[in-house]
């Protein structure tokens, strides 16, 4: 035999060359595996897409805050100069009362809208608002009483997406009767929403107000808290809800029906003062509150969006992220189906060739894609099952044809049915999936030392067994 001879029946025979070349070609498979990943991408993208459009025509999540008195000022600010002169500038802004009780009491009547294969979650809400104002403590603003232009008080409602209101009533403010205008002052606590002009002068006594507003949404529902005691009672025909923010609810009730909550938040459980000012900036492309400087073009003042809270309207089933959640298991999926071709290679002389394990691997990534595709059509739960009985019948085949052995063909089948009822398991039991894993991964490699524990390495060789 020549020494060309001897060294390619050396590379042929060797286990630890087959083992290192085995982890060669799943390294390899990474790179499709991977790809699989940005499918979900993408089609999770497209789902959001087709959701957000579906939302951008009905209305947005919708967030609601207030309502705020704001009474509009400005003063006169003196700057003495390096030469000694004096330079003056006029300074504008507002200064707000928050009311002392706030109630929010609605319901929701829900619906799925699709577009094409993608479903959104759409709602219709009647909300009662109401609550009172104490009398205004000036003493504690940081500006002149005599600059406040009471004129031009308005009573602000915060509402995200304004395209979304059906209807709203006129405010009931005392013995007064306000209609609302759309738009809100161009700076303050809330940046969206509709206002009230209403009379007001510095004595006010404080009174009590409401009015009545009938919106479309869709996602989720949020409340800003902004009043010394804010309560929200909601009411929805929902099944699946979600309560988000930074205030669980104090009393909540979940069914098939639908789901009921109620909050009540404190002024002391968030932090803006019930009274104070905000203030242009001088290149008027910020806001002064409370001697906090922000982007008087942002959402919201930061200290106010901080301890909003609501309820997010989920779909029973998000697919994409259990699919997304199954894909991380791919790199041990094909690892464990390798290991196995490779054991009954070294184990019972049966030689395979690296194309062949290329293309059990290739069924075994395919098996994400077929995951994917069905899930979107019948469900998580039927599409693993449908996956897994057409790689399983794919593999077996393959494997029959290859091998020609029952007892191989049988032994490879019932480790790959319990390799994917067991990844199955780990997406179902999610707060238990470490322990669970990590004690599959323990039995695994207990099997593997007790079966291979007489094996002597050094003399394996994988020589084409004859029939």
């Amino acid at each position: 035999m020549s020494t060309f001879e001897r060294i390619n029946a050396y590379i042929k025979g060797s286990a630890t060359l087959k083992l290192i070349g085995v982890a060669i070609l799943a390294l390899i498979l990474l790179i499709p595996a991977s790809m699989v990943d940005s499918l979900i991408w993408e089609r999770q993208n497209l789902r959001d897409a087709a959701i957000s459009e579906i939302s951008g025509k009905w209305g947005n999540a919708q967030r609601l805050a207030g309502p705020v008195i704001q009474v509009p000022f400005s003063e006169t600010i003196t700057t003495v100069l390096s030469d000694g002169k004096e330079s003056q500038s006029t300074r504008r802004g507002a200064a707000y009362f928050l009311p002392e009780t706030v109630e929010f009491k609605g319901a929701t009547v829900s619906e799925e809208r699709y577009r094409g294969i993608y479903v959104a979650v759409l709602y219709t809400a009647d909300v009662t608002v109401k609550g009172r104002f104490k009398p205004f403590a000036l003493n504690r603003l940081d500006v002149d009483e005599a600059a406040l232009d009471w004129s031009r008080a308005t009573l602000v409602f915060g509402l995200s997406d304004v395209r979304g209101i059906d209807k709203l009533s006129a405010l009931s403010f005392e013995a007064q009767t306000a209609e609302f205008e759309p738009g809100t002052p161009s700076f303050g606590l809330v940046p969206r929403g509709f206002q009230a002009p209403i009379s007001l002068s510095p004595d006010f006594a404080g009174g009590e107000f409401s009015f009545d507003l009938n919106f479309r949404g869709s996602s989720m529902m949020a409340f800003a808290p902004l009043s010394a005691e804010t309560n929200v009672s909601l009411q929805s025909d929902w099944g699946t809800p979600k309560f988000t923010g930074s205030f669980l609810p104090d009393e909540r009730n979940i069914d098939g029906a639908g789901f009921g909550a109620s909050w009540k938040i404190l002024e002391v459980n968030r932090p803006i003062p019930q009274e104070g000012t905000i203030r242009t900036g001088k290149s008027d492309s910020y806001a002064v509150f409370n001697d906090h400087k922000f982007d008087k073009y942002a959402n919201d003042v930061p200290q106010a969006g901080v301890y909003d809270f609501g309820v997010r309207f989920l779909l029973p089933v998000d697919e994409y992220r259990k699919i997304s959640r199954s894909a991380k298991y791919s790199a041990l999926f094909i690892a464990a189906t390798f290991l196995t071709f490779f054991f009954i290679e070294v184990l019972n002389g049966r030689r395979l060739h690296p194309v062949q394990y290329l293309l059990v691997g290739f069924a075994v990534v395919l098996f994400y894609v077929l995951l994917l595709s069905l899930s979107e059509h019948i469900g998580f739960n039927w599409s693993y099952l449908a996956s897994t009985l057409m790689i399983l019948g794919l593999i077996t085949g393959y494997t029959s044809a290859v091998l020609k052995n029952r007892r191989l063909t049988v032994f490879v089948t019932s480790i790959l049915a319990v390799l994917y009822g067991f990844f199955y398991s780990l997406l179902q039991l999610e707060d238990y999936s470490l322990l669970l894993g990590s004690l599959g991964l323990l039995l695994a490699l207990g099997a593997v030392m007790y079966l291979t524990r007489k094996t002597n390495w050094y003399s394996l060789n994988t020589n084409e067994k004859q029939d």
